[in-house]
């Protein structure tokens, strides 16, 4: 329970991608060393740990290390555990998780002098692994998302905080009548403009820059909030459905898509969420409540991808 050195050899060799530089053939450490410019006698150590806890082995003969098949699996989640990768780095601010549960202000910025959108603002490199991680998280799920919900039903959607626009683009892809656009900050709504004409998709999709704390586009039948709420604590997650509100068309819907408490959100991740941003996993009737006095009145909830749920709030007077 107080071992921290292994998860953090883990951590430090998916960073330096070891895995990778061994290969299948696998490599000295000396080789290694000069391969990701570390110290040869330092990561030696660090390589004999790892062959300790099964994720390398050491052939005595050639002084090669090769991953074993749980280390292949660790490159698998590389981007996860890079320490230099926006979500590697935020795991590390859990140091300071007990100034967290002391006060109930988040960790991150105690460690690194800024908020954590405030850190990808300014580091276009965390920008763009933090977009890479929300993409690898929905590999699968967007186009669960895209069947398994009726998007036919609303002609224009904007999917607000989109990224990258992964998720819209899975969409329109299930449903031809459906047009939409993504509005996130210049960065991610330039990569989702992108996205959609390599995708064929620029006569129906398009992207907008701003902030979902500001006025958005009116008019749009639908505004797709996934996995936007639980990253803001009540005050903030409130503003961002009441801008929602406010653009909506008179008989819009506000659809929510999260991981539900009560219906297999990890506590690992809930944990996270205080820790890193000051947000949390909400129960639906959580979620509800947020919006009750907003002018949104709950449709119904259902499952729409493995781990998440659609809420449907419906704009009433």
């Amino acid at each position: 329970m107080a071992d921290l050195a292994t998860p953090m050899s883990i951590r430090v060799a998916a960073t330096l991608g070891l895995v990778e530089h061994a290969g299948n053939a696998g490599a000295t450490a000396e080789r290694l060393a000069a391969l990701t410019g570390t110290s040869a006698p330092a990561l030696g150590r660090l390589l004999d740990h790892l062959v300790t806890v099964g994720v390398f082995e050491h052939d005595a003969r050639s002084g090669r290390f090769r991953p074993t098949s749980l280390g292949t699996q660790m490159d698998e989640v590389r981007l996860l555990l890079d320490i230099n990768a926006a979500g590697g780095r935020a795991e590390l601010a859990f140091v300071e998780l007990l100034g967290t549960v002391t006060t109930g202000a988040p960790a991150y910025p105690r460690r690194y002098g800024r908020e954590f959108w405030a850190d990808l603002d300014a580091e276009p490199e965390l920008r763009r692994t933090f977009d890479a991680q929300m993409n690898w998280r929905f590999e699968t799920q967007a186009s669960q998302i895209a069947e398994r919900f009726d998007w036919g039903r609303f002609p224009e959607i904007l999917d607000v905080g989109g990224g990258n626009g992964m998720v819209l683009e899975a969409i329109l892809r299930a449903h031809p009548g459906v047009r939409g656009r993504v509005l996130d900050l210049p960065p991610s709504a330039e990569a989702a403009a992108d996205r959609f004409a390599a995708a064929g998709l620029g006569d129906r999709a398009g992207a907008v820059a701003g902030s979902f704390f500001e006025p958005l586009p009116a008019g749009a039948d639908a505004y797709l909030l996934c996995d936007i709420l639980h990253d803001w604590d009540d005050e903030h997650a409130r503003a961002i459905l009441a801008e929602c509100r406010r653009a909506a068309a008179p008989d819009g819907t506000v659809l929510v898509i999260e991981a539900v408490r009560g219906q297999g959100v990890d506590t690992t991740v809930d944990l996270f969420m205080l820790m890193c941003f000051g947000g949390r996993e909400r129960t639906i009737a959580e979620l509800t409540d947020l919006a009750a006095d907003l002018g949104l009145t709950p449709r119904g909830s259902a499952p729409v991808s493995d781990g998440r749920t659609v809420l449907e709030l419906a704009v009433t007077a």
